[in-house]
């Protein structure tokens, strides 16, 4: 199997257009490093065929990849149409109305989200269909709100409302959700992210109902915040540290927050999870134009390269690949421009550890190979890993060496592949600490990674197999 020289990882939104078992077995041949199940769409049933068809695709290719459930979360949405859609006009007059029973027509519809009423004033401005249409709030009378029209277009069944500036109180986990997580743990989702957390309770509150519906299978799959509501900034330190990862929705948080705010954040959020050891997956009109056509925009080429260059640990496509006309072409594509951007990314070893202390034995040993692998000028970095951990903590910091990570459970490897400059393999750590050590260098030699003469850095726990119990580092000259 060839291992991948790109650090940044690639996630791909599963969907019609990319579920033929052979083109996924060549998305995944191509790049693809986690797959998303968007929960928005499809039934259960839906989800745990394609969680399968994952599964048996990768298998082919060689690889294992990350499954990302992604729940769908609130439904703030308006309601059907008696046509489907109406097209509205600058300056009408409509009516958002939480009693309306009976289909929408051009002066009012119903709601999927009945709270709306409670949630708005006069004053407040409502953004429609992804922020394509603008009402202005008149007036809320009873379960009615009057809004005025002030950006028109066509507005159709099922769109969704966001309020400028946040302040509706859906909460994060519907029932729906709930019930999603008992499936996605039927087929041992190794991510589920959360839409729309507000605080860190949302996260907290997850996390229990994930563990209790996988302890089943003894599953615990990592939480992804989706970070998409203005009300979520202000806890995003909060949000972060009770999650394992979190994904920069670009979506949803510039219509909530405004598009000129949402690169500055972007940057931020990728800085503050790097900094508390958690992954980062920026999302959302990577590649937008693909979805009808076999290249990318020279911005959107841009926007990638600028997510790799700001440290993500992975970037995301969405409907590119889940309904578009060039899936695999995508990926393509996007494994370029993360490849070419990481050869101009800046390696600042030494200023990182500046000022750093490490109370724990295991992340010293982390941080110590990372140093040493730099300055050696190492061919790998190897981790002999149970849990992932020194593989995780390595991973944030920036550094042009390839950090092989050995680990004896498929959860783990599985996991890791969301990790930058992460390669997980699974290997048997079950032998005393020199059998292992010459295990780890035989992978390396099979895959071609280290030849005759190279030097590698690599970490282990004595004694083996014990989490957290990375005690050594070890330079290695192969002979």
């Amino acid at each position: 199997m060839k291992m991948q020289t790109r650090g940044t990882k690639i996630v791909a939104t599963l969907g019609p257009a990319s579920s033929d078992p052979a083109l996924l077995e060549q998305m995944i041949r191509a790049g693809v490093n986690c797959v998303r199940l968007n929960f928005s769409h499809g039934t259960a049933q839906d989800h745990i065929d394609r969680a399968r068809l994952v599964r048996e695709a990768a298998t082919r290719a060689g690889r294992e990849v990350a499954i990302m459930a992604d729940l769908q979360g609130p439904k703030i949405r308006v309601g059907k149409f008696a046509e489907g859609k109406v097209q509205l006009e600058t300056g009408m007059k409509f009516v958002l109305d939480a009693s309306r029973t009976e289909p929408g027509d051009i002066n009012g519809v119903g709601l999927d989200y009945k709270e709306l009423p409670r949630d708005v004033k006069a004053g407040d401005t409502l953004l429609l269909n992804d922020g394509l249409i603008v009402m202005t709030v008149e007036a809320v009378r009873g379960e009615q709100v009057h809004a005025t029209v002030k950006i028109g277009g066509v507005l159709s069944n099922n769109k969704g409302i966001n309020k400028q500036g946040g302040g509706l109180t859906a909460p994060a986990l519907t029932a729906k959700d709930m019930e999603d997580i008992r499936t996605a743990m039927s087929f041992q989702a190794d991510y589920v992210a959360v839409s729309f957390p507000q605080n860190a309770s949302d996260m907290e509150m997850a996390r229990q109902l994930c563990n209790v519906a996988g302890a089943e299978w003894r599953h615990k799959p990592g939480l992804i915040a989706k970070i998409e509501r203005a009300e979520a900034i202000p806890n995003l330190e909060s949000i972060c540290r009770a999650s394992d990862g979190i994904m920069v929705a670009r979506g949803d948080l510039a219509i909530e927050v405004g598009n000129a705010a949402v690169p500055a954040l972007q940057k931020r959020m990728i800085k503050m999870a790097r900094d508390l050891d958690k992954v980062v997956i920026t999302a959302t009109h990577m590649m937008e134009s693909m979805i009808t056509n076999p290249v990318p925009t020279r911005a959107e080429v841009s926007d990638v390269a600028n997510a790799v260059l700001d440290g993500t640990d992975a970037v995301m496509t969405s409907a590119e690949t889940a309904a578009g006309r060039y899936p695999l072409e995508t990926i393509i594509e996007m494994a370029n421009i993360c490849a070419e951007a990481e050869k101009a990314e800046d390696v600042k070893l030494d200023a990182d550890f500046t000022g750093m202390t490490f109370a724990r034995i295991d992340q010293s040993i982390a941080m110590g190979a990372l140093f040493t692998a730099y300055h050696l000028g190492c061919k790998a970095i190897v981790a002999l890993t149970d849990s992932g951990s020194t593989a995780l903590w390595m991973s944030r910091h920036r550094i042009h060496i390839p950090i092989y990570a050995l680990t004896p459970k498929l959860a783990t490897q599985r996991k890791m592949a969301l990790y930058r400059n992460v390669r997980p393999l699974l290997m048997d750590q079950s032998i005393e600490r020199d059998m292992a050590l010459g295990e780890a260098e035989l992978h390396l030699k099979k895959r071609g990674i280290v030849a005759s003469g190279d030097v590698y850095a690599i970490t282990c726990g004595e004694p083996m197999g014990a989490p957290g119990g990375t005690n050594m580092l070890k330079i290695c000259r192969v002979e």
